[in-house]
């Protein structure tokens, strides 16, 4: 073979392994684009509202919410810096103890079930933000406590506290639920006006000082969402309890 066609044959297979090379190495960079966008740890933002029709929200955080980075993102911005705990006690109970016992049974009910055995401290698979600086951003709340599930990642409890009414959060709750149901408690000093919707129930407390000037207290509970906690630790306790019965049979 002529030198001139050896060396054009030689150049021809260079540049084949080079092309070869390029292939390969374009289908990786795709393979691992589609990986890391397959994986995105941050959930979507809302969740199927045929399966949960929304119920009340606060700062856009209701029902169908879920636990992101956008959505606690948007929650500093709006409340200032967060405190976050893992696995919480819930504790329902509002006002007074028994208050829920006397006025909100199914809400008593699913308090027992939240804390049972009673006087054990009994933690839940939760995430709770905690708020205490929303004033440093122009909000009218002392604090605000919102919990989320682990397990579906959507909210459970939301508690406000403000000491002042300033930006008129009493009627704007009326405007856009409703006129409310009351009750009348401690002497009827105290009232508590209630809303229900689709299951859930928001309870907005309005309590006398020690000066007698009106403090506020809000109390949104999800309860299909506290339901479905009390199935997930449940199932979860189960299969715990049977691995560790196969596991005890197959130590000896």
């Amino acid at each position: 073979m002529p030198k001139k066609d050896c060396w054009c044959t030689k150049t021809i297979m260079i540049e084949k392994i080079k092309a070869a090379r390029s292939f390969f190495l374009i289908i990786s960079l795709l393979a691992l684009l589609g990986v890391s966008c397959g994986n995105d740890p941050t959930p979507p933002k809302t969740r199927d509202v045929s399966r949960h029709p929304d119920t009340f929200t606060f700062f856009e955080v209701g029902k169908n919410s879920i636990l992101s980075r956008d959505l606690r993102k948007e929650l500093s911005n709006a409340l200032g810096d967060e405190a976050v705990e893992q696995r919480t006690v819930i504790d329902l109970e509002i006002n007074y103890k028994g208050f829920l016992k006397t006025h909100f049974p199914d809400i008593e009910k699913l308090n027992q079930e939240l804390n049972f055995p009673p006087g054990e401290r009994v933690e839940h698979r939760t995430i709770k933000l905690m708020y205490r600086y929303a004033q440093k951003k122009n909000v009218p709340f002392d604090y605000v406590e919102i919990i989320f599930s682990e397990f579906t990642q959507g909210p459970l409890l939301i508690r406000v506290r403000f000491k002042k009414d300033d930006s008129n959060t009493v009627e704007a709750l009326k405007e856009k639920y409703g006129p409310p149901k009351t009750i009348q408690w401690n002497h009827e000093s105290a009232a508590s006006l209630y809303w229900r919707k689709n299951s859930d129930l928001l309870i907005l407390s309005i309590i006398p000082d020690r000066f007698g000037n009106p403090t506020y207290q809000i109390a949104i509970y999800f309860t299909q969402e506290l339901e479905e906690l009390l199935k997930a630790e449940r199932i979860e306790k189960e299969k715990t309890r049977k691995e560790r019965t196969a596991s005890g049979k197959t130590a000896f």
